[in-house]
Parts: C-alpha cells; sequence; structure tokens
C-alpha cells in the first residue's frame, strides 16, 4: 500500500501540473460569471504573483519523484501522501471548474486547501526540503487564493457586503488559518508562500485602496513576528 500511494502521488502531481497546458491559466474570475461583476477584485493579488505556481508545480514532482525513490515504503511518507493526493486530484480539475462555476471553484478549492493542510500537519520533521517544504508552499498559496475565491465569489453574489469589504475578511481569514496552521507545523516555506500573496495584494491595490494595502502591511508584519516568535519553539527535529 505504501508504494501505491508513492506512485499515486507522483503521477497526480505531473497531471496537476500539466493540467493548465490543458485549460489554460486562471488570474481570476471573469467579470461575467458573478452576477455583480468584480472586475480586480482588491482581495486579488497581482498577476506577476501567481507565477509561484512554477515553483510549486515543480518541487511537489521533485519531492514525489524523491519518495519514490527513496522513500517509498516510509510510513510516514504514506501518511503525507493520502490527503496530499486527495488535495491533488481535486486540483485537477480545478481550471475547468473555476472557468464554469465561481460557487463550486470556491467549494473545490477549499476541499484541496483541507486535504493540503492535513497533508502539512502530518509532515515529519526530518526531509524537510524533500517533503515539508514543497508541499509547505501548496499549502500556504491554497490558503491565499481559498480566500480570495471565497471573498470574490460572496462579494459577486451580494453577500452582505461589497468586494471592498469583504477584501478585508479575506486577508483576516487568510492570516488566521495560516496562524493556527504554523503554529501546529512550523514550515515556513508555508509562511513564505502566505506573505507572497500578501505582497501580491499590496502591488495589486498600491494607494488606490490604501487600508486594503495596509491591511496586507500587517498582516505580513504579524506573520513575521510569529515567524521570529515559534520557529525555535515548536516541531524541532525528533
Amino acid at each position: 500500500m505504501n508504494k501505491v500511494f508513492a506512485y499515486l502521488a507522483l503521477v497526480l502531481s505531473v497531471a496537476f501540473a500539466a493540467a493548465p497546458l490543458l485549460s489554460g491559466d486562471f488570474t481570476g474570475f471573469r467579470a461575467e460569471q458573478l452576477p455583480i461583476p468584480q472586475i480586480n477584485p482588491p482581495v486579488q493579488p497581482a498577476g506577476y504573483a501567481f507565477a509561484i505556481w512554477g515553483i510549486i508545480y515543480l518541487w511537489l514532482i521533485a519531492s514525489a519523484i524523491y519518495g519514490v525513490l527513496y522513500k517509498r515504503d516510509d510510513p510516514q511518507w504514506t501518511q503525507v501522501r493520502m490527503p496530499l493526493c486527495i488535495s491533488l486530484a481535486a486540483g485537477i480539475p480545478w481550471l475547468v471548474i473555476a472557468q464554469v462555476s465561481a460557487i463550486w471553484a470556491t467549494i473545490t478549492i477549499f476541499i484541496m486547501l483541507g486535504g493540503a493542510l492535513l497533508a502539512l500537519h502530518r509532515t515529519p520533521s526530518t526531509n524537510r526540503w524533500w517533503l515539508r517544504g514543497p508541499i509547505g508552499s501548496y499549502a500556504g498559496w491554497l490558503t491565499a487564493a481559498s480566500f480570495v475565491s471565497l471573498a470574490t465569489t460572496a462579494a459577486g453574489y451580494g453577500v452582505l457586503t461589497d468586494g471592498y469589504h469583504w477584501a478585508f475578511a479575506g486577508i483576516i481569514g487568510a492570516l488566521i488559518v495560516t496562524i493556527m496552521t504554523y503554529r501546529y507545523t512550523a514550515a515556513p516555506s508555508y509562511l513564505a508562500t502566505v506573505v507572497w500573496a500578501l505582497i501580491g495584494i499590496i502591488v495589486a491595490n498600491g494607494m488606490t485602496n490604501f487600508l486594503v494595502t495596509a491591511t496586507a502591511i500587517g498582516g505580513i508584519a504579524v506573520l513575521i513576528c510569529v515567524l521570529a516568535i515559534w520557529a525555535p519553539l515548536i516541531n524541532r527535529p525528533r
């Protein structure tokens, strides 16, 4: 069974990375997908930030190859692969789903996030670069992307308030999940990827939406403090 999940993780990682070749890239929902069009929603990072997917794809594939070669029968890796495979399997059709339905795309990306966070939580404190590192970067971007999707979709359907206020909710929601996750699994790559997304939000908003920019800057400051305080104290190699 360990070997089955090792090869399955490799196949799904490659398929996940190849999916954009068939469905195209995604940098946000189209205006016509939502009853209230969200053109350049303030919660969405600048387009360049999505280039981090290149690193995530390659790192996940490298991790899966390493796992097949050297960790096929490792039960610690297997317990990580199980939720990771669920997340990747849900992620393969995600780009197609996102082009059809914002609601289903949001539901699906939270399923992806759940699997990624569980996989990250199960990573052993050894092999950080080969396992915790790539899964951390993957889970970090999904944390940010999930709340971007939720905030954009909720604003697009006029739930409670507009896109400007949903931007604050999305940033704060992502920060809460990030801090809670990092408290139990110290993965610098996870924190760094969330910071990358916040920088993308800062670049996208600039001085136009100063309060959104200030919230993102404040979020980065909080995460840097979290890194400085918790990293030396938790999840040391055992």
